[in-house]
């Protein structure tokens, strides 16, 4: 199995972009297995798209070397070339004075080679500084290869590539003209993510357009020739090894507003004895289950029709009332509160406007507010359905939650801001929302928590 590992000298030097399409172009000839360093859901969520293989994330914050090694091994089963795009720049993380959290860390675990995409926008001979300072700063990270981004002329390329070549021995494998047609489709959280975009012709054109461009400035032999080479896995890792038998059902809200998991939550819940039913908040009604999880996403964009589909919030607030353990993350929070309101200014609105949600809490989201995103740490306590635990984890968001004084929190964050003041996990019977992500192999303790409280009828 041929591998490496696509990393940026800083964000937004378009290494999403490029990674994307060599994970396409690749996939044409080869079976392709992507990961995405980090704890982010909307780049896998196009990796996923071009490859047929569902991405998976590497964190060292939240995940031990041993967690990511299994789900590196367990993502590249079947796999003949893997694909590992970065976070941010090389180096960036957690921390100030060590690489938790780097993309480099994760190189480094993986023992991958590594190409750096450089922004070359009105730089020459500085690129060849760069990569010296990116070798120098931590030998230990094996650089192979460089792929030049924002190339203006033939000019330009020629000075930079000769500079960093003598300088460096690195060969510079490729070289991305400035194009519009380069750039993703953002919004307030990044990129839109796939599932909803992919129903926009004009959204695929742009994901092609940019594959198209990526495949002829960018030379795929040397990329392979660049690539570091390993057995490829084939027995499964015990975490992710399936129960044999599926005793508990559990609801898995997935669609256009919903739809921020990590990949490894699937095989998890199996593991766990847990057979998962996939249902959509916007337009089905809620299927029958011992249990549910609605995660993150974009619940501020459909707020019309999630409002409209009245039966499924009224079902939604009737199991929780009964007791049925419900785990919601960020965006499900948000369906779980009584009201979205959508400040005037938002998306263009001339007024306030304000859309029903479930009522499991009382209170209501505003949006947009304060954008918060960072790691997180905390505890979690008795009354959570997801049981007594420490736990990492990351919270992303641009809305502000607003509950009654006396909601009980199940969750004590020791790093992040949570729901209010450092508190998080709202708990209403047994239905917790919380604007922290958990990475489910990380947290699996927690998830099986979550699934043995499936099984217990109140």
């Amino acid at each position: 199995m041929k591998s490496f590992l696509i990393t940026g000298d800083r964000s937004g030097s378009g290494k999403t972009s490029i990674t994307l399409a060599l994970s396409s172009i690749l996939s044409d000839d080869f079976t392709v297995q992507t990961f995405k360093v980090a704890m982010d859901y909307i780049d896998p969520s196009y990796l996923t798209a071009v490859t047929g293989r569902p991405c998976r994330n590497l964190d060292s914050f939240v995940m031990t070397p041993e967690q990511i090694r299994d789900s590196y091994t367990n993502g590249c089963i079947g796999a003949e070339v893997a694909v590992i795009e970065g976070v941010r720049g090389l180096f960036e993380g957690s921390e100030a004075l060590n690489d938790t959290g780097s993309t480099a860390s994760v190189a480094k675990m993986l023992g991958q080679n590594v190409i750096l995409v450089i922004d070359a926008r009105s730089i020459t001979r500085s690129a060849a500084a760069i990569v010296m300072g990116f070798l120098a700063y931590d030998p230990d990270v094996r650089i192979k290869g460089v792929i030049l981004n924002q190339i203006i002329s033939e000019k330009h390329l020629n000075k930079a590539k000769a500079a960093i070549e003598a300088a460096t021995g690195i060969p510079v494998i490729g070289a991305i003209p400035r194009r519009d047609e380069m750039k993703l489709t953002m919004r307030h959280l990044g990129l839109i993510p796939f599932l909803e975009g992919k129903k926009d012709d004009e959204f695929l054109k742009r994901v092609d357009a940019v594959k198209e461009i990526v495949s002829r400035n960018v030379d795929i032999d040397a990329l392979l020739d660049l690539a570091g080479e390993s057995p490829a896995p084939v027995d499964v890792p015990k975490s992710f090894v399936q129960a044999k038998e599926k005793d508990v059902k559990i609801g898995v809200a997935v669609d256009e507003a919903f739809n921020f998991y990590y990949n490894d939550v699937f095989d998890i819940l199996g593991a766990k004895g847990a057979e998962i039913v996939t249902f959509s908040p916007i337009h089905d009604s809620l299927p029958e289950a011992d249990g549910y999880i609605l995660g993150g996403g974009y619940p501020e964009m459909f707020a019309g029709e999630l409002e409209a589909n009245d039966r499924m919030r009224e079902a939604v607030l009737e199991v929780s009332r009964n007791g049925t353990p419900i785990y919601a993350e960020c965006g499900g929070l948000i369906y779980l509160t009584g009201e979205l309101v959508l400040k005037s200014g938002w998306n263009d609105l001339e007024a306030d406007k304000s859309y029903g949600m479930c009522g499991v809490f009382d209170g209501k989201t505003v949006m947009p507010s304060k954008r918060v995103i960072g790691y997180v740490k905390g505890v979690s306590d008795s009354r959570s359905p997801l049981g007594e635990a420490v736990f990492s984890g990351h919270e992303f968001h641009h809305t502000d939650v607003r509950l009654p004084k006396d909601t009980h929190y199940s969750y004590r964050l020791s790093r992040g801001s949570g729901i209010i003041g450092g508190f998080d996990g709202a708990v209403a019977n047994r239905t917790q929302g919380s604007y922290t992500h958990l990475h489910p192999l990380a947290s699996a303790g927690m998830i099986g928590n979550f699934v043995e409280n499936c099984r217990k009828k109140e």
